[in-house]
């Protein structure tokens, strides 16, 4: 294998799915031939020292004052690219990442990979200037991978003229998804969030527009009429956090809603194991839509049954009615409330769906058999 940099804005300890990404795809590298270079963040000591593979940490960008940012990236990468022999770069985030890398390239001569996870695409189509730059960039990338087909369409809609470079790698769950934790640790996680004799609906996301929260908050005391011992339990952080938890003290959800907050992901496995239905929501929000949904796909893993909503890549991770149900919130689908409810009740229609799920991710969703696609650039001639 070349000696690959992968370069990234978003990267563990941080939760998210563009950091789990990256980590992934790391580690699934010879750790030999791979460095990382990746953003300081609180807890970074404590996360690097466990990985087999060479991170380096940098203040990536400088400080808002200074502009453009990214120049500082350039002299980074170049000198990495010199000191550690790199023979292949992978840029994660097109913008502003993709600049420095395509400058980097360009001196010395090491071929780039460009990865794009949407916020990039969501940016091109809302500026004439970014979709410039994104069109710069792309042209020097020896190729563009996107973790779907929904996500790859959209960005050859925007620049069909690089429709012959594209390429979909899709984000899979750890191995570890596969294997349930042991019966003490549900237990003591039914104890401490007062679960016994409860059904609970689980939601692990990013508190943020286009993921259905508001609708599922509306809809729940419809829910608890048909299945009155339910528990809803929510994982995440993000902008709109304070407005739904205040939205659940106002509908007199809080006896029924349990907030965990953020999780290290490393640690979230057992919560889908506990968890009787995955609900996520997602729809399209002013042009932003899911690239994939690593969260549904780590659902799958656990065989845990999931409802859905469409936007996006969701569609290729959730098949509907083979793997999941997926419901159309964006058209207003008035099913959705029953569909919930069907599931909860019909527990062995879902626990199919949940099985069928989790042999898709044994088949379709193995990192080793995704980054294989790569090969070409990956290794040596």
């Amino acid at each position: 294998m070349k000696k690959t940099l992968i370069i990234t804005l978003e990267y563990p300890p941080q939760v998210g799915g563009i950091a789990t990404y990256v980590h992934d795809l790391a580690n699934t590298l010879d750790p030999k031939k791979t460095v990382v270079l990746a953003p300081k963040m609180k807890g970074m000591k404590e996360w690097d020292e466990k990985q087999l593979y060479y991170i380096i940490r940098k203040n990536l960008l400088f400080p808002r004052f200074v502009w453009p940012r990214w120049v500082r990236l350039v002299w980074q990468v170049w000198r990495i690219v010199k000191k550690e022999k790199i023979e292949l770069i992978m840029v994660h985030h097109v913008l502003p990442v993709g600049y420095a890398a395509s400058i980097a390239s360009k001196f010395t001569k090491v071929p780039f990979l460009l990865f794009s996870h949407g916020t990039d695409l969501l940016a091109a189509s809302k500026s004439s200037w970014k979709r410039k730059r994104i069109a710069g960039v792309s042209k020097y990338a020896t190729k563009i991978i996107f973790n779907s087909e929904s996500l790859k369409n959209r960005y050859v809609q925007l620049f069909p003229q690089f429709e012959s470079s594209t390429l979909v790698m899709y984000p899979c769950p750890e191995k570890t998804f596969l294997t349930p934790p042991g019966n003490a640790v549900i237990e003591e996680l039914k104890n401490t969030y007062a679960l016994h004799g409860k059904q609970v609906i689980l939601t692990v996301s990013r508190f943020d527009e286009g993921k259905g929260f508001p609708h599922l908050l509306r809809m729940m005391p419809k829910i608890l009429e048909q299945v009155p011992h339910l528990v809803w339990m929510l994982i995440g952080d993000g902008p709109k956090k304070e407005y739904i938890l205040e939205q659940v003290q106002k509908n007199n959800l809080q006896n029924i809603v349990r907030y965990v907050g953020e999780i290290p992901h490393d640690k979230l496995k057992k919560f889908y194991y506990l968890a009787d239905l995955f609900v996520l929501l997602t729809h399209p929000d002013e042009g932003r839509e899911e690239g994939l949904g690593l969260v549904f796909l780590e659902a799958a893993a656990a065989a845990l049954p999931v409802v859905a909503g469409k936007s996006g890549g969701v569609e290729e991770a959730v098949l509907h009615a083979e793997t999941g149900i997926l419901v159309d919130l964006y058209q207003g689908d008035p099913s959705v409330i029953d569909t919930i409810v069907d599931m909860l009740k019909n527990t062995s229609y879902a626990d199919e769906l949940g099985k069928n799920a989790q042999d898709r991710i044994k088949t379709e969703f193995v990192w080793e058999n995704q980054v294989n696609m790569l090969d070409p650039w990956l290794q040596e001639k």
